[in-house]
Formats: structure tokens, sequence, C-alpha cells
């Protein structure tokens, strides 16, 4: 009886120990000797002191704007005593990559990701009256913002978004002139950058991305993301509501393109869905087709797919057969790049820039692996077991689209309809692989996913016929 409790102590003891460490994942401790102490507690390179998290068990190094971070030496590490980190001082490594060091005592050891950030000092985000985006070119700091004519440029007010730990002059939430353009300098340590923006009047957009919101800061995460994505890269781009389309409140004589991309938690798969769902979209078909009839093109993605009806551009009245979606917050963690094919097509003005060799076969990168996806997909099944369309030539006989892109059963994933006779265009992309917003997880180092931007790019100006 006493062998048993004291066989219950000790595991008690171990599992306190567990606790008593918390913060770094599970992943990067050994089972055994937990009572031993293994944290980094000084790390310096060059000697560029490093900020240590215990939490996430990271360590971040800051160096100067353009310093080489190729060769960076060791110059001071520290750790709890009796414990051995795997680098040594005067050791040398190329930290122009994140590296790992491990923290050992005994059986007991944690992993320790050490990054190297250059000091930046950048303008992420430029708005005016809390409504105009600004375009925002970082290769030659230039920021264009659209506004009306009926706005007046003496006294507009910026809000302004930083890199981390940047400071900008003249201030944000500061009236200014814009009358002429206006330098803005940031700086943070060693970086500095100035930025020149140009505010440009125009009472009709040539672009719009249009939602069933009111304003853009009212969509859900995905299309918000989208949304904002336009309005800062492509010229002379708005926000527009249905609604807005519907009682004519925003001038369209010069837009050329609309994009609307429709997304909806869990998915839709039935065209009664869809009209529960976009009651305003529905509500504004009148003034959509007269924009569609009269040579305006629309880029439709995702779950908008099924609008093309609505403007009268399929020949059978159908939406996509095939089409689901997850929850973004219960997402898909992709364990390998997700893509789909483009063969026969690689030389379509959308694919510019973007196509690969996949398999064997042509096709585009979309997302690297570790990025959360909800996989909504309305794609075109083709085979005789069901859909309605056994074959490809089935499809485009049937239906009257010209397939783009493939999924790896041969679905039809991105199409475009013929030109009407104004010559107005309608795209489509309803492969699950095109995503935007990626629920709490940081992708500014997917390697794969700004090929979505570039496509989409290609499509407004394809649309726009540029």
């Amino acid at each position: 009886m006493k062998q048993t409790i004291r066989q219950i102590t000790v595991l008690f003891l171990a599992m306190a120990a567990v606790i008593a460490m918390g913060g770094c994942s599970d992943d990067n401790k050994s089972g055994l000797q937990l009572d031993k102490d293994v944290w980094l507690t000084a790390f310096e390179l060059d000697s560029y002191p490093g900020v240590i998290d215990n939490t996430t068990c990271t360590v971040v190094v800051e160096v100067p704007e353009t310093y080489n971070t190729s060769e960076m030496k060791v110059t001071a590490i520290e750790t709890s005593e009796g414990a051995v980190a795997s680098m040594r001082a005067g050791d040398v490594a190329n930290f122009s990559f994140p590296q790992t060091v491990r923290v050992t005592s005994g059986n007991t050891f944690l992993d320790y990701t050490v990054t190297v950030k250059h000091d930046e000092a950048r303008i992420t985000s430029f708005e005016l009256n809390g409504s105009y985006k600004g375009i925002i070119n970082e290769s030659d700091h230039t920021i264009l913002v659209y506004v009306p004519t009926t706005v007046e440029l003496t006294a507009l007010v910026p809000t302004i978004e930083l890199s981390e730990g940047a400071e900008v002059s003249p201030v944000s939430g500061q009236a200014i002139d814009f009358t002429n353009p206006v330098e803005f300098t940031v700086t943070y340590q060693s970086a500095k950058a100035v930025y020149t923006v140009t505010v440009v009047q125009s009472d009709s957009p040539s672009a719009v991305y249009v939602g069933l919101a009111a304003t853009i800061d009212e969509l859900n995460p995905e299309e918000k993301e989208a949304a904002n994505w336009m309005l800062q890269n492509v010229p002379n781009a708005r926000y527009v509501s249905f609604e807005e389309v519907r009682t004519d409140a925003v001038d369209l004589d010069e837009c050329k393109v609309m994009w609307w991309h429709f997304h909806v938690d869990g998915g839709l798969d039935n065209m009664e869905k869809f009209d529960a769902a976009a009651p305003d979209a529905i509500e504004a078909v009148v003034k959509m087709k007269e924009f569609y009839d009269n040579g305006g093109s629309l880029l439709l993605t995702r779950y908008a797919t099924y609008y093309a009806v609505k403007m009268g551009a399929t020949k059978d009245g159908s939406n996509p057969n095939n089409c689901w979606g997850k929850v973004e917050e219960e997402g898909e963690i992709t364990t390998d790049p997700w893509s789909f094919f483009v063969d026969g097509h690689e030389d379509h003005p959308l694919y510019q820039g973007v196509v690969t060799t996949i398999d064997g076969k042509q096709g585009i990168y979309t997302c690297d692996t570790g990025y959360r996806i909800t996989n909504s997909t309305a794609q075109w099944h083709l085979g005789s077991d069901w859909g309605g369309y056994p074959t490809l030539a089935d499809w485009q006989t049937k239906h009257g689209g010209i397939d783009l892109g493939y999924g790896g059963d041969g679905a039809v994933v991105v199409w475009e309809y013929p030109e009407n006779a104004a010559e107005g265009r309608i795209l489509c992309i309803g492969s699950g692989a095109y995503d935007w917003h990626a629920y709490d997880v940081d992708t500014s180092n997917d390697q794969y996913h700004g090929n979505v931007a570039t496509m989409t790019l290609n499509a407004i100006n394809y649309l726009k016929g540029e």
C-alpha cells in the first residue's frame, strides 16, 4: 500500500512540474525528469540582444534596416542552471530565416525559435475621413486616394496604420490640406521612409467591390479581407453596397467591372439558400443586369457565382451543382499546399505570373501548408453518376460556360461566359482553394497565398479590357 501511495505521489509531482513549466508547446518537451529547468535566459547575436518570450518559446533579435543576417555570431547565450544549449557563444549561423535553439537538462528540453527582425518603417494602411482607402505602392512609397468631387480637400483627416513601433509625421488623426501632394515621414530606430500621398477627385469609380453590407467594416472577415485589398490595389476602386446600386446612390457611368466575393459560413448548395442569404443582391438584380447589359463586366467568386444565373448569362439557368464549405473558426489546417489545375488555359490573362508545374500538370498554388481554410466550393461536377453533365462537352453545350480551371477530379472550378452583345463579361472562380482569410493564422510568410491577389488583379484588369 505504501508503495502504491509513493508511486501516486511521484506521478503527481511530475504532473505539477509540467504545469509549472507552462507556455511552450508540449511537442518541445521530453517526458522524463520534468523537475529540471530548461529556460533560455539570455541570447545575443552580433551584440544585438534578443527578446526572450518563455510563454511561446521565441526569441526576437532586432537589427538595423539593411543589416546582413546571413552570417551572424552568437555573442552571448545563457541558460538556467545546469542546462545546456545547442548553440554556444562564438557559433555562426544564417539567420536570414528562423533558427531553432534547443535547451536541454537531463531528459528535459525546450526548443526556442530565434527570429531576426529588421527595423522597418512602413505605412500599412491609409484612409481619409474614415471612408476613402489609399492605394499604397510600397516600391516607390506613394499613396493614391480617390474621393468624390463633393469632398473638400483642405481639411481631410487621415487614419494611418504603421508597422510595429513606427511613428509618423504628420500624425494620424490630424486634419491636413491635401490640395497638393503631402509627404508623410515614417521612422523606427534605424529605418526611415517618406511616403507621398496624392488625392484625386472622381465621382465615378472605374472598379467596384459590391457587397451585402452597408460598409466594408460590416462585412464578414473573408469578404472584408478581399474588399480592403481591392481598395488598396486597384486604382479608383470603391466599396458599394447592393442597396446603393439598387437606389442609384452611386454613379457607375465610368465603372467597368464589379467584383462580388460572397462567403457564407457552412456553405450554400442550392439557389433557394442563395436567395435567402443574399436578399439585397436579389433586390438589385434589375440594376445589376442593366450594368451588365450595357457592357459592364462582373467578377463573381465563391458563392457569388450563383449570380450569373440572375444576369441571364447561362443557357440552362443552373447554378454550380457541387457546393460546400466550413465555418471560418473550424476550417481545416492544410497539411500540404493547395492548388487547382489550368492545363490548356495557362496562357489566359487570368493566370499571368502564377502558373507552375504541379504533379506533371499546369496549375496554381494558392496557399501553403499550415493555412486554415474553409474549402468553400462552388464547382461543376462532371460525370454520369449525378449533376446533369456526363462530360465536359455536355456542360459546355448545355450550360454555355467556358472552362478555365479544374479540380483534381476534373470538376470545373474556374470558368467564364461568352461576351454579351455589349461586350460585357462574367468571370467566375468557385475553387475551394481560392481563399482570402485564414482564421487565427498568420499568412504573412505563406509563399503561395500572394497568388490569390495576383490572380484577382489579373481578373479585374482582364475584365476592364486592360
